[in-house]
């Protein structure tokens, strides 16, 4: 696929949870392979020109990230609550409908692609809008049994499987998928 995309990067259980229900993530950080040659982040990153996240993913971040903000592009955060700031950031607070940020989102990066962090429920808002093209999915085996959904919405229209790549360490499964 050409072209500006909007995909949603995100690492997540075999039973399908992001992070459990108290939005923790020490399952994924203690997981070995994570950082590995297979993981196609630094690849990935290097073609986002705007980011996207809900106020959950931005707090977690926030309270586990004392260091400089990790993104260089403009970072447009869903919410309808105040919440700090991270300095030296270009962080964009809005409770607008996703179309249009969206279009603001893609404005913004230019020729590069549009990167949803998380959260489950900010995705499923652009997937109600057609408006993903792309999910990169990191798949851990671990199983959480509850917790915060990968995807919180229905969907059945087919995707199509653009590639495969197993970690060094057998812990990690990359897919990538095309929505469209």
């Amino acid at each position: 696929m050409v072209g500006q995309l909007t995909q949603y990067f995100v690492a997540a259980t075999l039973d399908g949870f992001i992070a459990d229900e108290d939005d923790n993530l020490d399952w994924l950080l203690s997981m070995p392979g994570g950082d590995d040659e297979a993981n196609p982040y630094s690849r990935f990153i290097e073609e986002v020109g705007a980011v996207a996240m809900g106020a959950a993913t931005y707090e977690w971040v926030l309270a586990h990230d004392d260091g400089p903000w990790p993104y260089d592009q403009p970072t447009w955060v869903f919410t309808h609550r105040e919440l700090p700031v991270r300095d030296g950031s270009d962080i964009r607070f809005t409770s607008a409908p996703v179309p249009d940020v969206h279009a603001e989102m893609l404005a913004a990066a230019g020729t590069r692609n549009v990167w949803l962090v998380g959260g489950g429920d900010l995705v499923g808002q652009f997937l109600d809008h057609d408006l993903l093209d792309e999910i990169w999915l990191g798949l851990t085996p671990v199983v959480l049994g509850s917790g915060k959904p990968l995807l919180p919405r229905r969907r059945t229209a087919p995707m199509r499987l653009l590639s495969v790549t197993p970690s060094p360490a057998d812990t990690f499964v990359h897919l990538r998928y095309s929505l469209r």
